[in-house]
């Protein structure tokens, strides 16, 4: 039962992980999107700001799989959980993944606590 607190990191490791991997090598037909969400990620794909995210969601989720460095990947890795959040609600209007990243990143924050002077 000692792997039970390490689910949450490794199960948002491998998401970030994933979406990244997708985003460089696409494999699989992502679903068309229409109206201000194709126009936001054209706009972020096309100047190259959605490459440099995706390489920090890679950092992130590399640092989260070394236990010594969870807290420093955790803390890369909020900030973009909740820019996917805003972006499912605010320009999507359906919320989706980045609710279940988000909750990953509270819990995987939580855990190292000790590890951050703000908690």
């Amino acid at each position: 039962m000692r792997f039970l607190p390490n689910i949450p990191t490794y199960l948002a490791a491998f998401m970030y992980l994933f979406s990244s991997f997708m985003f460089f090598f696409p494999m699989m037909e992502m679903p068309a999107m229409t109206g201000n969400q194709a126009v936001f990620m054209n706009l972020f794909t096309t100047t190259g700001y959605m490459a440099v995210v995706k390489i920090f969601e890679i950092i992130g989720a590399v640092l989260l799989l070394v236990p010594s460095k969870r807290a420093l990947g955790s803390l890369i890795l909020a900030p973009i959980a909740v820019n996917i959040v805003l972006f499912e609600l605010i320009i999507a209007h359906q919320p989706s993944a980045g609710i279940v990243m988000l909750i990953l990143q509270a819990i995987i924050l939580y855990q190292e606590r000790s590890k951050i002077n703000v908690f």
